[in-house]
């Protein structure tokens, strides 16, 4: 495995984040065990999860499966660079959501209680709320910090702006800020190209991209559309709306011998702004694959072709519209 610091901080993670939210409803308390354990034993130490993930069996089930893996011993908490989010609905009360301060508070503790641990490596904001003001926010995640139980604070599906609003509120405080984005980012999904990436660089945020194969979109080609995710009637009428982009990708895949799922993550691992893509494993085989991507090199021409069949916006913002 291959590490990187996360963002501007001095804290180093694998170039791989291991995800959890299949970990409860669609995978079993042992084998998310089982592939945890072997994510150590490969050298993946950056698990993310969030406080409502688990919920069509119950919200919070995910952080608990953390916790009971965690409390196994062994050194597990130690070696994990352990990340989660705050701020969906947790139950019907009004204040159980969103990033008020008493949320944030509340929703940390409770976090901490599940995954039976004393502190969070990096906590992240799961969205932006416009409503509560910065002032608020920081000083409920500047208390945190104090107390021992946040380490580092991130964020989650932000705009441009945002991170640059948060960042200037923080410089403010004399606060450190952010030090990370969680965004939607695959080569079918590059709206962010126009404004987050540049803030992330700009900021010293590392960069999470979600989704990096895009629910499926970039795991091969249609004689795997059967497969988990890809025979769902949404997911066939994605794969039959890109269906030339599909077969040209599968074709330069199957040029420079490598899977599709593999290509893609090789390519976001490209960009010097990301730390470390976000793998959603439902079964130990889907985790093992996935760590080809992390010695993949794209020579200038690949990635010259990759753009082309999945076109970006057409750079950085305002040159991509304008002049």
């Amino acid at each position: 495995m291959k590490y990187a610091p996360l963002g501007r901080t001095g804290l180093s993670v694998s170039r791989l984040c291991l995800g959890t939210m299949n970990f409860g409803p669609r995978t079993s308390e042992p084998d998310s065990f089982a592939i945890m354990d072997r994510a150590l034993e490969d050298g993946v130490n950056f698990f993310d999860s969030a406080n409502v993930y688990g919920r069509p069996i119950g919200v919070g089930a995910t952080e608990t499966i953390l916790g009971n893996w965690f409390a196994q011993g062994g050194g597990r908490r130690e070696k994990v660079v352990l990340a989660t989010k705050v701020f969906g609905q947790m139950d019907p009360y009004p204040n159980n959501r969103g990033l008020s301060a008493l949320h944030i508070r509340r929703a940390c503790d409770e976090s901490l209680r599940r995954m039976q641990t004393d502190h969070i490596d990096l906590y992240q904001m799961h969205h932006i709320e416009r409503t509560t003001p910065w002032e608020e926010i920081w000083q409920a995640m500047e208390v945190l910090v104090q107390q021992g139980k946040v380490i580092y604070v991130g964020s989650s599906n932000f705009a441009g702006w945002d991170i640059a609003t948060a960042q200037a509120a923080a410089a403010n405080r004399h606060f450190m800020g952010l030090v990370s984005e969680q965004s939607l980012y695959h080569l079918g999904a590059r709206t962010i190209e126009l404004e987050v990436i540049p803030a992330c660089r700009h900021y010293g945020l590392g960069l999470i991209p979600w989704s990096p194969l895009g629910g499926g979109l970039l795991g091969g080609g249609f004689d795997q559309a059967s497969a988990g995710r890809r025979s769902d009637p949404q997911m066939a009428a994605r794969l039959e709306k890109h269906r030339p982009q599909i077969e040209a990708y599968a074709q330069l895949c199957a040029e420079l011998g490598e899977r599709p799922a593999d290509v893609a993550l090789a390519w976001l691992l490209h960009n010097p702004v990301v730390t470390a893509p976000i793998i959603g494993p439902r079964t130990m085989d889907q985790f093992t694959t996935s760590l080809r991507a992390v010695d993949i090199t794209l020579s200038p021409e690949s990635l010259k072709r990759l753009d082309e069949i999945w076109p970006g916006p057409g750079g950085e913002a305002p040159n991509a519209y304008a002049w």
